[in-house]
């Protein structure tokens, strides 16, 4: 089956046409409005500025995980630790991970989508683990916008009048599901508060961080709409990253409200200028202990969001994966 994806695009100074990153594989198995696929490149060129490769990558709000996945199979750290404390999307992890890859992926591969069936999934009290990662990634792949919250509708219209099937690519997600297989070793997952791991490891030297919460602070509602588990104490954090031995890279929505926490705390903060399908610029903004790695300017091109809602900017941050 043929699929087009909406791939991000960068430009920099350097290069007046603008370097198609679609050479950046798409390793997630879930999907959400908008994803950090536009910033792996920027992402490996934050590892590679230190004099070593990092003993411990630590992502503690991991959702789609694409930069998690991205160190794992490209080895940018010797190991990768996953939190997340949403059940959902922790059972697929955990049955990736868990040895369940290929079940997983022969349960997608066998599923034959509509709205009559997905429906009588989705009405099945699922009685494994397994059962319930094939049930989220169904509903991630049907739903508006890929959204697990409660409330989510499924997809009538979809892309190009596919309506439920347009998001439902059996084929790749199975091959993704497997791949990551391959690269689980590298990998140790926690279902757990990302707060606590970021505590726990906060006297390592040898650890960094990738630190991209759901963005509510600045009075966004784009969190609330998207993730069961938004509500973010965003001072805490901060406060947490302070004290954290290991460097650090965060992204947050170019708030006021963001940039004052930042400099309070002594951090650094970049805005990257992103554009979407419909050439509407909006910000996103890095924040760090040094920002000295990231090339000025920067323009991005990010997937349309299929729905609306009464916050105008719920593209600016649909967290968690690519398509």
């Amino acid at each position: 089956m043929n699929q087009t994806f909406l791939l991000p695009e960068f430009e920099t100074r350097e290069r007046e046409k603008p370097v198609n990153v679609a050479s950046v594989p798409q390793r997630s198995p879930f999907r959400y409005p908008g994803g950090k696929t536009w910033l792996v490149p920027l992402f490996r060129r934050w590892l590679s500025s230190f004099p070593s490769r990092p003993a411990i990558l630590i992502e503690p709000f991991t959702g789609g995980g694409i930069i998690s996945l991205t160190a794992a199979f490209e080895k940018l750290a010797d190991h990768v630790v996953m939190v997340e404390l949403d059940d959902q999307i922790a059972v697929v992890w955990q049955t990736i991970l868990g040895g369940d890859a290929k079940w997983l992926a022969k349960r997608i591969l066998s599923f034959d989508l509509s709205p009559e069936s997905a429906k009588a999934e989705f009405a099945k009290i699922a009685e494994s683990r397994r059962e319930r990662a094939f049930q989220t990634v169904l509903k991630n792949r049907t739903a508006h916008g890929g959204i697990l919250a409660e409330g989510a509708g499924v997809l009538k219209n979809g892309e190009n009048g596919k309506g439920i099937l347009s998001r439902w690519y059996p084929q790749t997600i199975a091959k993704r599901v497997t791949n990551i297989e391959h690269v689980a070793s590298r990998i140790e997952f926690i279902h757990g508060n990302g707060f606590e791991i970021l505590s726990k490891f906060s006297r390592n030297t040898n650890a960094v961080y990738f630190i991209d919460p759901p963005y509510t602070a600045g009075g966004k509602s784009a969190g609330s709409r998207l993730y069961t588990h938004s509500a973010i104490d965003h001072e805490k954090l901060f406060s947490v990253c302070g004290k954290l031995r290991g460097d650090f890279l965060m992204t947050y929505d170019n708030a006021e409200e963001v940039r004052t926490l930042a400099e309070k705390h002594g951090f650094k903060t970049k805005a990257v200028a992103m554009k979407n399908t419909h050439h509407a610029e909006m910000n996103e903004l890095l924040i760090g202990r040094d920002l000295s790695w990231v090339d000025a300017g920067g323009v991005f091109r990010e997937e349309p969001v299929p729905y609306k809602t009464k916050a105008s900017a719920i593209a600016r941050k649909g967290k968690r994966t690519d398509s």
